[in-house]
C-alpha cells in the first residue's frame, strides 16, 4: 500500500533518472577545448609561401581574450550541464555565440599584435586548425541552442544577423587587416571582384536553363508515372559521374562542334571555358530540379484539386490560383538546394578554364598558398550560405502567407 505523501527518496532518483547532459553541446564543447589543446591557433610566417610556425592559443592570447575565452567557454559547459529546461538552451546559445565573437576578436586582435612585433612587412599571421575547430563548435553549438529554444527560425536568422553585424563592423574597423587571408583579397580586390562575378554568372547561367529543362521534365513525370523509373533513373546516372571527369569528358564533343558549325566559336563555345563547364552544371543540375518539382505537386492534395474544379476553374487556373502556391514552398526548397549545390560546383570548373572563385582554389595549390586556398574556399562557402539564407526566408514567408 502506498501513502500519498511522495517518498523524497525516490523524487530525488527520479530527478537524477531525468538530469540528462546536453549531449551536442557537450560534445562540441569538448570538440573545441581539444582542438584548443591539440592545434595550433595561429600560424606565423616571414612570408606567404614559408610554411609558418604553429602558435598555440595560449602562446597568443592576451588577459583579456583568456578571460573572454574563459567566460564564454564556462558558459557553454554551464549550459550542457545544466538539467533539462528552456534556462539551459539560453544560456548555451549566449555561450556559444560570445565564444563565436571571442574567437573572431582574438584572431584579429592576435594579427594585429604579430605583424606589428615582425621584423619584415612581408610576415604574415595565418588562421591555424584551433580557430576553425573554435568557430565551427561555437557555430553549431549557437545553431544548435537556437533550435531547441522553438522559438522558429527567425529567432536564428536575428542572432546571425547580429553575429553578421558585429562582424562586419570589426571588418570595417581594420581589425582583421592584418590577418593573411585578408591581405591575399587586399592584394587582388580587382581579380577578386571579377572572379565572383564571373562565379556568379556561372551558376545564374546553369540555373535558368535547369529550372527551364527540369520542371517539365518533373511534371512529365508526375503525369505518366510509367515514365518517372527510367527519367530519373537517366538523371541519376549523371549524378554518379565525378565532376572533374564530366568536365573533362565535354572537351572533345565541345571542340568538335565548335570546329564542325561556324559561329560557335565566336560566341564563346569550345572545349575549354565557359561553355562545357556550363554545359556540366546544367546536367548536375536537372535531376534535383526534377525531383523536387515532382514531389512538390504529388504532394498538393487531390480534393483541393477537385474542389477548384467543381468550382469552374479551368486548367490553367488551377495550376496558377491552386497547385503552384501549394507547391511553391516545396519548389523554393528544391532550389535552395539546387543553387547551394551549383555554387560549390563551379568552383571546379576553373580547371577547365571557366572561371570564377575556384581559380583562387587551384592558383593556390599550385604555388602552395595555404590562404590562397582558403581565399576562395571561404568564399563559396559564404557565398552558398548567403544563397541559403536568403531562399529559407523566402520560403519561410511564402509558408507564413500560405498559412493566413
Amino acid at each position: 500500500m502506498t501513502s500519498g505523501v511522495a517518498d523524497p527518496h525516490f523524487l530525488g532518483h527520479r530527478a537524477a533518472l531525468a538530469w540528462r547532459p546536453g549531449v551536442v553541446q557537450a560534445t562540441l564543447t569538448l570538440a573545441a577545448l581539444g582542438g584548443v589543446l591539440a592545434l595550433g591557433f595561429v600560424g606565423f610566417s616571414p612570408n606567404r609561401i614559408l610554411t609558418g610556425k604553429s602558435l598555440a592559443l595560449w602562446e597568443v592570447v592576451d588577459t583579456p581574450g583568456a578571460a573572454g575565452f574563459a567566460l564564454a567557454g564556462l558558459t557553454l559547459l554551464a549550459g550542457a550541464l545544466a538539467p533539462p529546461h528552456p534556462l539551459r538552451n539560453i544560456v548555451s546559445g549566449v555561450g556559444a555565440v560570445a565564444l563565436l565573437v571571442v574567437t573572431l576578436w582574438v584572431a584579429g586582435d592576435v594579427a594585429t599584435g604579430l605583424t606589428a612585433a615582425a621584423p619584415s612587412p612581408a610576415a604574415r599571421v595565418s588562421l591555424g586548425g584551433a580557430f576553425w575547430v573554435l568557430l565551427l563548435a561555437a557555430a553549431l553549438a549557437a545553431s544548435d541552442a537556437l533550435g531547441r529554444l522553438a522559438r522558429g527560425h527567425w529567432w536564428r536568422f536575428g542572432a546571425l544577423g547580429l553575429v553578421l553585424a558585429f562582424l562586419i563592423v570589426l571588418a570595417l574597423g581594420g581589425h582583421f587587416d592584418h590577418l593573411s587571408l585578408v591581405r591575399e583579397w587586399a592584394n587582388r580586390r580587382e581579380a577578386y571582384a571579377a572572379e565572383l562575378g564571373r562565379h556568379l554568372v556561372l551558376v545564374v547561367g546553369a540555373l535558368v536553363p535547369a529550372v527551364l529543362a527540369g520542371v517539365p521534365l518533373g511534371l512529365l513525370a508526375l503525369r505518366r508515372p510509367g515514365v518517372a523509373p527510367g527519367l530519373f533513373a537517366g538523371l541519376n546516372l549523371v549524378q554518379t559521374i565525378p565532376s572533374i571527369a564530366l568536365f573533362g569528358l565535354l572537351i572533345g564533343p565541345l571542340t568538335w562542334a565548335a570546329d564542325v558549325v561556324p559561329g560557335l566559336r565566336s560566341i564563346g563555345v569550345g572545349g575549354i571555358g565557359a561553355a562545357p563547364a556550363l554545359v556540366a552544371l546544367v546536367l548536375y543540375a536537372l535531376l534535383p530540379v526534377a525531383r523536387s518539382t515532382h514531389a512538390a505537386f504529388r504532394q498538393v492534395s487531390p480534393s483541393v484539386i477537385d474542389a477548384a474544379r467543381g468550382m469552374g476553374m479551368t486548367g490553367g487556373q488551377v495550376l496558377r490560383r491552386v497547385s503552384l502556391p501549394l507547391a511553391m514552398p516545396v519548389l523554393l526548397s528544391g532550389l535552395r538546394i539546387v543553387l547551394v549545390q551549383l555554387i560549390g560546383l563551379t568552383v571546379v570548373a576553373a580547371l577547365i578554364g571557366a572561371g570564377g572563385l575556384g581559380t583562387f582554389v587551384f592558383q593556390g595549390l599550385g604555388q602552395t598558398a595555404t590562404d590562397l586556398v582558403l581565399l576562395g574556399a571561404v568564399s563559396t562557402i559564404a557565398l552558398a550560405l548567403f544563397a541559403d539564407i536568403v531562399l529559407r526566408v523566402v520560403t519561410l514567408a511564402l509558408r507564413k502567407e500560405g498559412l493566413r
